[in-house]
């Protein structure tokens, strides 16, 4: 039999390198466009550490720009690495945190944390975890004792807590009567604009190490996408890597709601590209998602920084109108 095991490492390393060029021309583009009028020449200026008469030009790019691409590129690799999986453990294209409802509790965990005047990290990160695990475990109770990978049944629930999470939203909303009301509002939208390096480092050190897990359990999703009886066969166990790949997920998709607020759609826009591009294996998909959803998120938030005349527009607008459509041709095709 002919080992495969070298011919696998080559392709992910080619499109590992692929996606890597593809997310340096996204940050590039995202650290020389912008309001300030910074060019290419005075960004490559600054990188080479020549300023010219523009003193302020390394403040612009260093300390506004590039924490803001940083976060844009953590933020969407990891919504797009949920979707990826979710996908994979439900069997569904449909699949992502912000459909399933998994954004809508950690966005209303992290709002419970900021009217309680908690900081951004660790305390709203916190209760949006503790936002998006209830919502999980709310999400396996309205499936009534269905299987874990039944994807209609979870898939339905899913759909039915987000519904009743935006209800808590606009209801915690209401009652809000202080200056935090117009914030909250504009974060929910998808907001980028307020961050810093010690978010970015503190953000980065929390998502990389599960990064590493769930590349660790790609090819357990490789499994499991094929079904629960082939997946027994193959020596898994089924229930113990579901569940920690949905803890997991839930974590890491509560912790970049914590910082930006709800952006979605990106987790079913770049994995079913990508699924297209590069084929169905979850060892190839990870690192593509990874670096790819980093790439896209940089692009839609470059998009919601220089289409208005004047100032800017959250960054989950531009997912969404991208996103929706995608998702009803989805629908339409799946129930054909």
């Amino acid at each position: 039999m002919i080992n495969k095991q070298p011919f696998i490492i080559k392709r992910i390393l080619a499109v590992s390198f692929f996606m890597l060029i593809l997310l340096l021309v996204a940050a590039f583009l995202g650290l020389s466009m912008g309001s300030a009028g910074i060019g290419f020449n005075e960004l490559w200026q600054s990188l080479s550490g020549k300023t010219g008469s523009n003193s302020m030009l390394p403040a612009i790019i260093w300390h506004i720009r590039f924490p803001r691409v940083v976060l844009a590129a953590l933020v969407g690799a990891t919504l797009s690495l949920g979707g990826l999986v979710f996908q994979a453990l439900l069997r569904n294209p449909l699949a992502e945190p912000y459909i399933l409802g998994i954004s809508g509790g950690s966005a209303v965990g992290a709002i419970i944390g900021i009217l309680l005047g908690m900081s951004r990290f660790p305390g709203v990160s916190l209760s949006a975890f503790a936002g998006s695990i209830a919502t999980l475990i709310l999400i396996l109770l309205v499936s009534s004792g269905q299987t874990i990978l039944k994807k209609d049944s979870l898939l339905l629930s899913g759909v039915m807590v987000n519904a009743f999470c935006s209800a808590v939203i606009i209801f915690l909303l209401s009652i809000t009567r202080d200056s935090k009301l117009h914030n909250i509002i504009f974060w929910l939208m998808g907001d980028l604009s307020i961050t810093g390096a010690k978010t970015v480092i503190a953000l980065a050190a929390t998502l990389f190490p599960f990064f590493i897990i769930i590349f660790w359990l790609s090819n357990s999703m490789n499994l499991l996408i094929t079904g629960k009886e082939l997946a027994k066969t193959s020596g898994i166990n089924i229930k113990a890597i579901t569940i920690a790949l949905l803890v997991i997920t839930s974590l890491l998709v509560s912790a970049t709601v914590s910082h930006c607020g709800l952006i979605g759609f990106v987790g079913l826009v770049i994995p079913h590209l990508l699924r297209l591009v590069f084929g169905p294996d979850h060892r190839i998909l990870v690192p593509a998602c990874i670096l790819g959803g980093g790439a896209y998120m940089i692009f839609c938030d470059l998009l919601a920084r220089v289409l208005p005349a004047q100032g800017e527009m959250p960054s989950g607008v531009i997912t969404a109108m991208i996103g929706a459509p995608l998702f009803i041709f989805l629908l339409k095709r799946t129930k054909q």
